[in-house]
């Protein structure tokens, strides 16, 4: 009996043995819950934005120059809209405080994120950030140490703007602004030509000096040594009796030269192009020296009131459709290379026509600093500054 017993005994202690191993086996865990989706950024119901001339438009000037009113539709955000006319109008106004966004300048922009004005921009709140044109996605204007203040908007040239009763044929060279001659018509340019308002202007003396006086050895009409910046001075003081007037406001300018007898001047595209659709004899050109220029940047303040629509308008502002439109409008050159197709306003040749492959060619806006590429030094802004007011007083 005992060799029955046996088997018996070891398949009790296999069977115990196995159920021993059951009750050490971890239990099974749950699935666990998906988390919920994040709530999308509440809209604050608007937007101030401080902006360039024709760089918010909603229809009012032409109806079918509104890239405004749907955004508004779409989010709820009102946009509140102040024009400036210069970039030290637009950093003062950043310092009061009390707006969201800003269209700043490259002569604006590093002394507003020096000055702690504006803040980081979380490009992934900005899905179409990859669409900008690869010149300026990481522009050093609006990008230090890796991080990006803002996001491009629009950038093109200053070119010299005249009138073409005056001029039979288009000016050659920025002396006409600069220098007492006669012009086309046989009279004198005295009190016939203007100079922008801004301090950055001195940057376009110093550019038309690189070609007139090479033994100056300007290389960047931004970085300029005492003996260079002495001279870009000499041609501002030698050009104050000839101008007419210091303009800073589009408008002015505009109607200064539709009624006051001015001739040529450095200006923008959207006074020509708004001349040219008051059906005057106006035309631009940008002379042998080239140009100076403006790559803008939507930035917002670093205590911004209304921080989701802001991010929302961004967004919007690098929308092929309104890239397009805005250049258009301005005479400018979108950020985003897809509105260059395809957009009725614009045309089939319009980034063509407005200089897109020029981007090398244009001495973009830059704030001048003390630190420069001379081991010796350049002249910084706040002396700009300082010098240029007197001149225009003078």
């Amino acid at each position: 009996m005992s060799h029955l017993l046996k088997p018996l005994g070891l398949t009790l202690a296999i069977t115990l043995s196995l159920a021993g191993c059951k009750k050490e086996e971890a239990p099974v865990a749950a699935a666990p819950t998906p988390a919920a989706a994040p709530a999308p950024p509440v809209l604050e119901g608007e937007v101030d934005i401080i902006a360039w001339a024709g760089y918010i438009e909603r229809g009012e000037s032409d109806k079918n120059y509104d890239w405004v009113s749907q955004f508004e539709k779409n989010t709820g955000c009102k946009v509140n809209a102040k024009t400036v006319g210069t970039s030290d109008e637009m950093v003062s106004l950043m310092n009061q405080g009390g707006y969201d966004l800003v269209t700043a300048s490259g002569d604006a922009s590093l002394r507003l994120v020096a000055g702690g004005k504006v803040q980081a921009i979380d490009t992934s709140r900005i899905p179409s950030y990859g669409t900008v044109d690869e010149r300026l996605q990481n522009a050093p204007w609006h990008t230090v140490d890796g991080v990006h203040y803002g996001v491009p908007y629009q950038w093109g040239p200053n070119v010299l703007m005249y009138n073409t009763n005056t001029f039979k044929t288009a000016p050659t060279s920025w002396s006409v602004v600069f220098e007492q001659q006669k012009l086309g018509d046989g009279k004198s340019n005295k009190g016939r030509v203007q100079a922008f308002a801004g301090p950055i202007y001195i940057a376009d003396a110093a550019l038309y000096l690189m070609s007139k006086r090479p033994e100056l050895g300007i290389k960047d009409p931004y970085e300029l040594n005492e003996a260079q910046y002495a001279a870009a001075l000499d041609v501002l003081r030698a050009q104050h009796a000839l101008i007419h007037h210091y303009w800073q406001d589009a408008t002015k300018q505009m109607s200064d030269f539709k009624n006051e007898g001015v001739v040529a001047s450095g200006s923008w595209p959207y006074q020509v192009n708004a001349l040219q659709l008051d059906k005057q004899p106006i035309a631009s050109v940008i002379p042998m020296e080239g140009a100076t220029g403006w790559a803008d940047t939507t930035m917002m303040h670093s205590e911004a009131k209304h921080p989701n629509c802001a991010y929302a308008w961004m967004e919007w502002s690098i929308n092929p459709k309104v890239q397009g439109d805005v250049a258009s409008w301005f005479g400018s050159l979108p950020a985003v290379p897809a509105a260059c197709q395809g957009n009725a306003l614009l045309g089939a040749d319009g980034c063509k026509t407005n200089g897109f492959e020029n981007f090398n060619q244009i001495k973009f806006w830059r704030t001048p600093d003390a630190k420069c590429s001379d081991p010796a030094g350049c002249v910084p802004y706040s002396r700009w500054t300082t010098d240029y007011i007197a001149i225009m007083g003078g």
